[in-house]
């Protein structure tokens, strides 16, 4: 029973970077809670919060918006109970044929089938 709640928070890591690499909005909105919470890693040093699933969906368009080329590069998945670790490479836009981007990792805490918190923490100055 265990294995198969770290292995559902995993895949709901997997589907949200997935998701976002597409730019997809109705599947991200699909894997949160209504009741989610977004804290990004920008501006320093705490960040900003986003609370409700609106609000979280709102950041990600907004988000998308000003990085029409971003992508993640998975670098590795675990989880430990309902917490799944996300470690990426970030490639923003405008990188102009550079190997330019950032690494970070996202912390997801999942209930009930859905992502209720995602904490991000980037490595470094994202664009």
């Amino acid at each position: 029973m265990r294995m198969s709640r770290v292995e559902a928070a995993a895949r709901l890591a997997l589907g949200f970077s997935e998701a976002f690499n597409r730019h997809d909005l109705a599947s991200i909105a699909e894997l949160l809670d209504a009741d989610c919470v977004l804290e990004t890693a920008g501006p320093p040093p705490e960040g900003s919060a986003f609370r409700g699933k609106e609000a979280v969906v709102a950041f990600w368009e907004r988000f998308f918006h000003q990085r029409p080329d971003v992508r993640l590069a998975v670098e590795e998945v675990s989880g430990l109970g309902t917490r799944s670790v996300l470690r990426w490479r970030m490639h923003p836009s405008g990188t102009s044929g550079t190997a330019s981007y950032v690494r970070g990792v996202d912390i997801f805490t999942v209930a009930g089938g859905s992502i209720r918190e995602q904490l991000s923490y980037v490595k470094g100055e994202a664009e």
